[in-house]
């Protein structure tokens, strides 16, 4: 089985990377820093586009969709610069749709599936205020997975959306509620159950269903 996934180079990715090795699966893993296989900033395409020449005539069982940043944790309501709302939707968002793009034929020679890894940040029952920037890209990097799912359906490719939990990540920081081994391991229970019968799912790394 060949895995792709996206933001490999630390936290959740590094770990996933690791656990699928393990299993002895073939893992090709993107970093921006270039501290995995392949160097890969999601926001640029140049950059997916030499991904995918790389990866040409690979078939890819299960792509990944980690790579993400949360910019805004620290802002005020009189922040939230222009920029950071630009930067955190390249990345959140358009650099999801770029990597599916990217990695479509491949994804198609597999009849593969596709993982994105939103938040229960991005779901209208949960809005408890602050982190404007973050949670709008989840809940629309959640409302393009669910549009993937109804598209690729043809195509044989199942999409599913997961909440990893709030994991003791640089992202998450030390006071989150869940170690990262114990957010990988449901997360890839989650992917192993993903079918055509399920695509578009939104779920927590527990496997609930989360309301959207």
């Amino acid at each position: 089985m060949h895995v792709v996934i996206t933001g490999a180079g630390r936290g959740i990715g590094k770990v996933l990377a690791d656990r699928y090795r393990a299993q002895g699966c073939d893992v090709t893993g993107t970093a921006r820093d270039g501290s995995a296989e392949v160097a890969l900033d999601v926001t640029d395409p140049k950059q997916h586009k030499a991904m995918a020449e790389k990866l040409a005539m690979r078939p890819v069982d299960l792509l990944v969709c980690n790579a993400g940043v949360y910019l805004d944790k620290s802002q005020t309501i009189d922040g939230y610069p222009a920029e950071m709302w630009a930067q955190s939707f390249a990345a959140n968002v358009t650099g999801v749709f770029l990597t599916v793009q990217a990695l479509l034929p491949n994804l198609r020679a597999a009849q593969g599936k596709i993982a994105i890894l939103s938040s229960q940040m991005a779901s209208h029952t949960r809005a408890p205020g602050g982190s404007y920037i973050y949670r709008s890209s989840k809940a629309a990097v959640l409302n393009l997975g669910r549009n993937l799912a109804v598209d690729l359906r043809g195509d044989g490719i199942s999409v599913g959306i997961y909440h990893p939990g709030w994991v003791q990540t640089d992202m998450g920081g030390t006071g989150a509620d869940i170690t990262v081994d114990k957010a990988v391991q449901g997360l890839i229970n989650r992917f192993d159950t993903l079918s055509l019968e399920s695509t578009g799912c939104f779920e927590t790394y527990e496997g609930q269903s989360h309301p959207y």
